[in-house]
């Protein structure tokens, strides 16, 4: 596979038109490019350096292949890369404005019980440029522009493990976050991971306050390691450490994913618990219905349930919400797109 132009910073992008013995306001015009969606060959330079840049970097690193649009508006997108993998994202349209979720790995080897994209286990790690050029596809595709942008907000909580692939990760989260590029605040951009400890002490020192989110789903340690392998590495306790760190460092309150299944996290007394275990602390609790995976045994309870318990989580002090259920009818959980489209091929 050839390089992948959208790696760079800006600061980096220049440095190679200098060295290809082109001007330095090739780089500029490159760059606006490029953020704008485009394909090397569609970026109006000359021929020669078309030329160049097409013989080492991918003209085309993620193109859509499908698209899938709910009923209530939410779309889900088929993403191939250049190698012949391919990922999946979603855009979810709100009043505040639009949210991509993006991708960070082709497949995920983190096993947790509850999520498809770990069916087929790892693949491959994405490159921060391939992150990028899914907001940058989507963004151009719903008329958007590095001014006017379509995708106003970015969850890193697709398919993958975002602290799994730490580099590529935060490389990332620089370039999307760059005011000569596509330039999203660090504050409209949440990373989602399920605890890799001494990453999020990393992350909390990169500078780059994004909204971090953990998936908990559990209030003891046995519990949640009997659907999240990570939880035999990394101690609830240890992950609250971290999260106390990542707040002191960053002023950011951190935000615990909390998915309700059935027979397992959400009767009263689970609501004690995690109220015991987070009252007090600079969080949120982001309760949501459990997205089936036909492949698991995991069940998702009702909608009454699951207002039953946010009203015992609000009673006992804890800020939660009960996320709004949405793209349900297209696949709408993680990896699901992606795990029907290999067993199709």
């Amino acid at each position: 596979m050839k390089k992948i132009l959208q790696d760079l910073s800006f600061e980096e992008l220049e440095n190679l038109i200098l060295s290809l013995g082109e001007k330095k306001f090739r780089a500029k015009q490159l760059y606006a490019g490029l953020t704008l969606g485009k394909k090397i060959s569609q970026i109006n330079i000359s021929a020669e350096l078309r030329q160049k840049l097409l013989e080492s970097y991918e003209d085309e690193p993620v193109k859509i292949i499908q698209t899938f649009t709910s009923a209530d508006g939410t779309e889900k997108y088929l993403f191939s890369l250049a190698d012949g993998n391919v990922i999946e994202g979603v855009l979810m349209k709100y009043k505040y404005g639009n949210t991509q979720c993006v991708s960070t790995q082709v497949g995920c080897r983190m096993g947790c019980k509850f999520c498809a994209s770990t069916l087929g286990g790892l693949v491959r790690n994405l490159t921060s440029g391939e992150i990028l050029c899914q907001i940058l596809t989507v963004n151009a595709l719903c008329g958007g522009n590095a001014k006017t942008r379509a995708v106003t907000n970015v969850v890193l909580m697709g398919s993958g493990e975002p602290l799994d692939n730490y580099d590529n990760t935060v490389s990332f989260l620089k370039n999307v976050t760059a005011p000569d590029g596509i330039n999203i605040s660090a504050r409209n951009i949440s990373l989602s991971t399920c605890g890799i400890v001494p990453k999020i002490y990393a992350l909390a020192d990169e500078g780059i306050p994004v909204n971090l989110t953990i998936s908990l789903h559990q209030t003891t340690d046995e519990g949640r390691a009997r659907t999240m392998p990570i939880a035999k590495k990394y101690a609830i306790a240890e992950v609250l450490k971290a999260c106390e760190y990542y707040f002191e460092k960053t002023g950011r309150r951190y935000i615990f994913e909390y998915s309700l299944i059935d027979g397992e996290n959400c009767d009263a007394r689970h609501a004690e618990e995690l109220i015991n275990l987070l009252k007090g602390r600079p969080c949120h609790v982001n309760l949501i219905r459990l997205n089936e995976v036909k492949e698991r045994e995991l069940k998702t309870i009702t909608e009454k349930q699951a207002y039953r318990f946010l009203g015992l989580l609000e009673k006992g002090g804890l800020s939660a919400t009960l996320r709004r259920q949405i793209g349900v009818d297209i696949g709408g959980a993680c990896g699901q797109l992606r795990a029907s489209f290999l067993k199709r091929i």
